[in-house]
């Protein structure tokens, strides 16, 4: 996110059945550790089973050692884009352009703080909770999980 002290960095992990941004974090640099609290944040909110899938573009944060080791350790398979081809990564492509356009592209933020505090409210207060979407038969991610694990109860 463009702002006048520099930008700020966002790195997020996405529920590819529900949308729902389960793991994030920002900070001023898009060093290893960026996604790796992201990560650790989705990991501590779902605590997934053995053999969840994690799909990512190239990028070095995401091909780091200690990135890999913690998967690993969580018993997630990684899985990369192909070299160039960024429609291997749509969810996430869709979701960082959504996230600009609705936040506002076309101005830079006045501060870092000011922009953290605009992507914490998006993602938490409006993506997640309220912000429908075609995909999931316009429900937001929130209400998408519940109806799952509803039905997963009942059955």
């Amino acid at each position: 996110m463009p702002t006048r002290e520099g930008p700020l960095h966002f790195a997020a992990l996405i529920d590819a059945c529900s949308r729902r941004v389960v793991g994030w974090a920002m900070d001023n640099h898009q060093r290893l550790d960026l996604t790796e609290r992201a990560l650790d944040m989705a990991l501590q909110q779902r605590r997934p089973k053995p053999g969840l899938i994690l799909h990512h573009d190239r990028g070095s944060q995401y091909t780091g050692a200690r990135y890999r080791a913690k998967a690993e350790a969580a018993k997630i398979r990684l899985s990369m884009s192909r070299p160039g081809l960024p429609y291997d990564n749509a969810m996430a492509e869709s979701f960082f352009a959504t996230l600009k356009h609705e936040i506002g592209d076309d101005r830079p933020f006045e501060s870092r703080e000011a922009a953290r505090m605009a992507v914490f409210e998006y993602v938490e207060l409006f993506y997640n909770r309220i912000r429908m979407h075609s995909a999931l038969g316009y429900q937001s991610p929130v209400q998408a999980e519940r109806n799952y694990l509803s039905v997963r109860l009942v059955s």
